[in-house]
């Protein structure tokens, strides 16, 4: 594995380790803002690793496909980036 993809695997790990403890709070009863405050942590770091996998997919998979002749392939790869920004930002 790689130093970014060892990156991103770090903030998935984070942000599990994070979810469980929200689980935990919840379960004790614990005050509302600081169960939202965890879970603010959460969408952090899962959106830092999305962007991290975005910029890894758009420097190597998204760059290869651009430099082929495939028009078919180049589609593709547009559509899947589009689909995957409509459904960030929802």
């Amino acid at each position: 594995m790689d130093i970014k993809h060892e990156r991103t695997n770090i903030n998935f790990k984070k942000a599990r380790s994070h979810a469980d403890k929200i689980i935990k709070m919840i379960e004790d009863g614990e005050y509302c803002i600081d169960v939202m405050q965890q879970n603010l942590a959460v969408i952090g770091l899962l959106k830092s690793a999305h962007q991290m996998l975005m910029e890894d997919h758009l420097n190597t998979c998204f760059r290869n496909a651009m430099k082929t002749d495939n028009d078919d392939r180049k589609q593709k790869m547009i559509q899947e980036i589009l689909r995957v920004t409509k459904l960030s930002n929802k």
